[in-house]
């Protein structure tokens, strides 16, 4: 399953422009960027430049997200994911640390979530046009669709520790609903393992914040506006120490015979969703489950979504399109998260 990213802007924006100390013993907001997994990495760390450059922490964060692409990108033939999907044995194979914490969580969301949360669905994702392979010219039949749908399934993998299995050859993974969400999780426990407490990391749309600005202030972050013609904010958060994470089908589509079809793929129907909710953003201490859990409530719809939300106790922002514009809903748990 796939999923499109929103891009955090306004006070994100503002937050990341170019703003380092006069004197290199003066506190400020040092910015790095980069790129990684198909996309760009934006941190800011509250520190002296000096301290920065002396612990080599760029250096360190591009080791690290090496790291996760080497074990979860698709795009690398001889990344583990790759190997496992490649191989038509259904003997365990050992994985990395990493590997394993994503993949848990992933089953894990998946169990709880019935099957909406479903990280093999991608051979779907792909029959409806959305992964790498060629756009149908026509949408497929009814047993394209059946004969598709079995080829998937989260009970055909098996995770025991660092070891991971397939019941059926041909069976794939794909963590691009999860694994940038990892990715800042690693980069934040990295930072703050090399003692900074105030940061703000995001990679591809997702979050991980905590402590404060060089002002003393409490960062500030932006939901967008889920339309297409412009790029405006919708509402503004403070999520303080925690991670935040928002998925959307407003930007990746496509239309055939005046029906619009969503990237994003409901496991039990194995077609686009189809119901009027936009967009939903999770605020979670762990930007990975936020990240999954965020497309998950986008699978389920906004009122599926909302009482699975409330039930599990969970902060999410919904927005739904009607005839008269966008309807917002949030659980109890997102409240306070509001500016």
């Amino acid at each position: 399953m796939q999923k499109i990213k929103l891009l955090m802007l306004a006070t994100l924006l503002v937050a990341l422009s170019g703003c380092f100390p006069s004197n290199k013993s003066d506190k400020a907001e040092i910015l790095l960027q980069g790129r990684t997994m198909g996309t760009t990495y934006n941190i800011k760390v509250v520190s002296t430049l000096e301290k920065v450059k002396s612990i080599k922490l760029q250096q360190k964060i591009d080791e690290a997200l090496k790291q996760v692409n080497q074990e979860m990108s698709t795009y690398i033939p001889s990344s583990e994911i790759s190997q496992f999907n490649q191989s038509r044995s259904t003997e365990a194979m050992k994985i990395s640390d990493g590997f394993a914490r994503v993949l848990a969580e992933s089953l894990r969301l998946g169990e709880i979530s019935k099957g909406k949360l479903d990280i093999t669905v991608g051979p779907l994702v792909n029959l409806w046009g959305f992964g790498p392979e060629y756009r149908p010219e026509k949408t497929p039949s009814e047993e394209l669709i059946a004969k598709t749908k079995s080829q998937i399934g989260l009970e055909n993998l098996t995770l025991t520790g660092n070891k991971l299995a397939k019941v059926k050859p041909e069976l794939a993974i794909d963590l691009s609903t999860i694994a940038k969400g990892y990715g800042v999780d690693v980069v934040a426990e990295l930072i703050e393992a090399n003692g900074f407490s105030n940061y703000l990391v995001e990679i591809g749309g997702e979050l991980r914040l905590k402590g404060v600005k060089s002002t003393g202030e409490l960062w500030v972050v932006a939901i967008e506006k889920p339309i297409t013609t412009e790029r405006s904010v919708q509402q503004f958060i403070v999520p303080k120490d925690n991670a935040m994470a928002t998925s959307g089908d407003y930007r990746n589509y496509f239309e055939a015979d005046g029906t619009r079809f969503s990237h994003i793929i409901d496991p039990d129907t194995g077609k686009p969703i189809k119901h009027n909710l936009v967009s939903v953003t999770v605020i979670h201490p762990s930007s990975m489950t936020a990240d999954g859990l965020s497309t998950l409530l986008m699978v389920l719809g906004a009122e599926k979504g909302l009482a699975f939300a409330e039930q599990h106790q969970l902060a999410a922002y919904f927005i739904s399109k009607s005839e008269h514009g966008f309807n917002e809903q949030f659980t109890v748990k997102f409240k306070q998260y509001l500016k």
